[in-house]
């Protein structure tokens, strides 16, 4: 047997710590300041082609779009339709989750619950929401209760595949672990499945997320007004009518505004606090 020893290291008390990273390769690794680089591109080629343009009716330019978002805002008109859009598009998401959580938790119980989910998505995932609108129309009126009805629809089967394709990818180790541990039902589904599928699932939302929100502004389009009141999309269609192109770019701004925000604020921040935290995902 060969006799163990150990060597000494000489501390390293005389390196220097600094990084020898330069500043402009640092801020270039801040993902913030990449995406506000090309934001300002496109802010700078928008504003190039419509003064070569030259026609303020067909493309007003950035700096006119951006004062017309200011008055809209300062006047109130921008974020009462805000405020109006974002409460329908609330309920019928809302509504759209549970109704796809109860669905997949059917799904994962009972050969029942498959083969409805199956055959469910098989008949109206790929038909779009806003042509169910003329139906909602004539079941509900003319009010929120269609607008909610249409965004369950976009909301509730791209949720329901993603989050029963991730239920479907849990490993079968922790499936016999919360079996031994007696879990069945609701709680197998909520401490087991729910954790382990959670990147599938994050994405299910994100995706519904997009999709009742380009439903609702669609809808909003189509019939405007709802319970005597309109919303971003109503306001963007009125002011197509009055040729007020600014103000139609400014309406489209917000909503792709609203879109960023959620994206980078809110799912970004769960997925920092959850599965990147957890080394389910990069």
């Amino acid at each position: 047997m060969r006799q163990e020893f150990e060597v000494a290291l000489a501390p390293l008390d005389d390196l220097p710590l600094t990084r020898n990273i330069p500043l402009a390769q640092r801020l270039w690794q801040q993902g913030w300041l990449r995406k506000g680089v090309i934001l300002l591109l496109v802010a700078l080629a928008w504003e190039a082609a419509a003064r070569y343009q030259g026609n303020d009716l067909l493309l007003p330019s950035f700096t006119q779009t951006a004062q017309a978002l200011w008055s809209g805002t300062l006047s109130g008109e921008l974020p009462e339709k805000v405020i109006v859009s974002l409460g329908v598009l609330l309920k019928g998401y809302l509504l759209g989750i549970a109704l796809a959580f109860g669905l997949t938790t059917l799904a994962v119980s009972t050969q029942l619950g498959r083969d409805l989910l199956g055959t469910l998505t098989s008949m109206f995932n790929p038909l779009p929401a806003i042509a169910l609108l003329p139906l909602a129309l004539l079941w509900f009126g003319l009010g929120e209760k269609s607008l909610v009805f249409v965004l369950v629809h976009s909301v509730l089967w791209p949720l329901a595949l993603n989050t029963y394709s991730g239920f479907m990818g849990v490993s079968e180790t922790l499936r016999m672990a919360g079996r031994n541990y007696g879990l069945r039902g609701l709680r197998f589904v909520a401490l087991i499945l729910v954790p382990a599928a959670l990147p599938a699932i994050l994405s299910g939302l994100k995706i519904g997320w997009a999709f009742a929100w380009r439903t609702l502004i669609a809808a909003e389009l189509v019939f405007g007004a709802t319970s005597g009141k309109g919303g971003l999309g109503w306001y963007i269609f009125q002011n197509r009518n009055e040729l007020y192109t600014d103000k139609v770019f400014a309406g489209l701004a917000v909503v792709i505004l609203i879109g960023l925000l959620v994206e980078n604020l809110v799912f970004d921040t769960l997925e920092r606090y959850t599965v990147k935290r957890w080394g389910m995902a990069r």
